[in-house]
């Protein structure tokens, strides 16, 4: 498997590794002194990445990088009000930098610009913040992932035969998340003009109960029968969707799609109720953000390899790839990389799948 690589040049990663070491007594802080701080905001916790995966990784990381920095860590319970207040707060508490994954990505301006104002340095996390410059933002190629939800969504339903025999449901994400966007585009790039879409949502706040009553609500507007496949953006309003199916009574559930490599999604990939997910190195992403969190608060400023249009200003970019994945690359791909144990996945429902799989 290609491992996800960070487009990061040798040199800058030296100078940051030698600027972080804890034994470095030639270089203050940029703002911090000795001990910098460094305040990490992240948007909710319905998707299980954010608690589990994106906030430890990215603590273990500073605390490797340097023992002297602190961070404070905020989660917004997917409230842009709280939010508001925490990014305020870490200004308060004297963030020398802040790693915003901001809940409403459009309406954070006022907040950067406070940030700016105060020359403390913002990383726009996973979600790109439009409308003002600041200094990078780390995430995926976000129209890459939903052309390859797309594409392994038309694969499926070609191999089923049911390409041109009905329609398809589509279950985007938050209307407030530009991320959102990006997957809706790129999944439209793959599906336009060579399926059917009968009805199509945007899901406020990612939430698997909207997409349950969504997919309710196509079923009774379509008729059982002519749905043939569902696009959902991410594993938790496929888990929505699929209650949705399950109860309207589908026998054989339709091709449906994920993303975020959920725990609960990767066990209905095995046991045949979604068709995929897609794997996003969490591990890269926290890492990469932790790096130049580091690397900021000590007044350094690596060279980014791309550029994002943010609306007003290109934004030094690093853009992580992302892998698709299925029943036959489970494997290979997320228990290789031990994102879950084989103890977790195949509990003892989940456990005549993962043998056929290959997974023990």
């Amino acid at each position: 498997m290609r491992r996800i690589q960070l487009l990061t040049a040798a040199a800058a990663a030296l100078v940051l590794a030698a600027g972080c070491s804890s034994g470095d007594s030639t270089r203050d802080a940029k703002s911090g002194g000795d001990n910098p701080t460094i305040a990490l905001l992240l948007p909710e916790s319905k998707t299980t990445r954010y608690e589990a995966f994106d906030r430890p990784l990215f603590e273990a990381k500073v605390e490797q990088l340097c023992e002297r920095c602190k961070v404070l860590y905020f989660n917004a319970d997917q409230d842009a009000a709280k939010q508001q207040g925490q990014f305020e707060s870490a200004l308060t508490q004297g963030a020398d930098v802040i790693v915003f994954d901001a809940v409403n990505a459009d309406a954070v301006a006022p907040q950067v610009n406070t940030a700016n104002q105060k020359n403390i340095p913002v990383i726009a996390y996973d979600r790109l913040i439009s409308g003002i410059s600041y200094d990078y933002y780390v995430s995926f190629d976000n129209v890459k992932v939903g052309k390859a939800q797309g594409e392994a969504l038309l694969a499926e339903l070609t191999k089923r035969g049911t390409l041109d025999k009905g329609q398809l449901v589509v279950i985007n994400g938050s209307p407030t998340d530009p991320s959102a966007g990006d997957y809706k585009k790129g999944a439209h790039e793959a599906l336009d003009g060579k399926v059917k879409i009968g009805r199509e949502f945007d899901t406020p706040d990612w939430s698997p109960d909207k997409a349950q009553q969504q997919m309710e609500q196509a079923i009774t507007a379509l008729g059982k029968d002519a749905i043939v496949g569902v696009y959902s953006a991410n594993d938790g309003m496929a888990g929505g969707a699929i209650a949705a199916l399950k109860r309207a009574g589908y026998a054989t559930l339709p091709p449906l799609t994920g993303q975020d490599a959920e725990l609960a999604g990767v066990q209905r990939i095995l046991t045949g109720e979604q068709t995929m997910t897609i794997y996003l190195d969490y591990r890269a992403q926290a890492e990469k953000a932790a790096e130049l969190a580091v690397a900021l608060a000590y007044g350094e400023k690596p060279v980014a390899p791309a550029k994002t249009n943010n609306g007003v200003t290109d934004i030094p970019s690093y853009l992580l790839e992302a892998i698709a994945v299925g029943k036959d690359n489970v494997k290979d791909t997320i228990v290789k990389d031990g994102l879950y144990t084989v103890a977790d996945i195949c509990t003892p429902d989940v456990a005549a799948a993962c043998q056929a799989a290959g997974i023990k």
